[in-house]
C-alpha cells in the first residue's frame, strides 16, 4: 500500500497542500495515511478512496495505481492548463494574500456542496454581498 501512500502524498504536493489538511478536510482520522503507510492498513474502503480521490481531482482508478496519467487526462505540467483554470488564477492572483485563507475556507466548501445546491448557495452569497453595500 506504500504506492497509495505515496500517490496520495504526490498529488497533495501538486495541490500545495499537506496529508494532514487533506484528512481534516475531508474528516479522516489523522492516523489514516501513517496507516497506509505503515502497512497497518491494507487498503481504503471504496467510499474513502472516491472522497480522497474526488478532493485531489483524479479518477479511483488512477488513484490505486489502476489508471495511467494519459487515461485519466491528468494535467502534467502548468503549461497545460484549461482556461477555466487560467481565469480562476487570475482571480486568486488579485487577491491579498492575507485572505488566502478565507478564499480556501469558501471553495473547500464550495466543493463539498452538491452540485444541485450550488446555485441556491450562488444566491445566498450574491444576496449577502448587496447587503453589504
Amino acid at each position: 500500500m506504500c504506492d497509495l501512500y505515496d500517490r496520495i502524498m504526490l498529488l497533495c504536493k501538486q495541490k500545495g497542500i499537506s496529508g494532514s489538511r487533506m484528512c481534516l478536510n475531508l474528516g479522516l482520522s489523522k492516523s489514516t495515511l501513517s496507516d497506509i503507510k505503515g502497512g497497518r492498513k491494507k487498503g481504503v474502503s471504496t467510499a474513502t478512496a472516491q472522497k480522497i480521490a474526488s478532493y485531489l481531482g483524479v479518477s479511483v482508478g488512477y488513484l490505486l495505481g489502476e489508471e495511467s496519467e494519459e487515461e485519466t487526462g491528468i494535467k502534467k505540467s502548468p503549461s497545460e492548463i484549461s482556461e477555466g483554470e487560467q481565469k480562476l488564477l487570475d482571480l486568486i492572483r488579485r487577491i491579498p494574500e492575507s485572505q488566502y485563507p478565507m478564499v480556501e475556507l469558501l471553495l473547500e466548501s464550495f466543493g463539498k456542496i452538491q452540485e444541485s445546491q450550488q446555485p441556491m448557495v450562488l444566491q445566498m452569497i450574491d444576496v449577502a454581498l448587496k447587503n453589504l453595500k
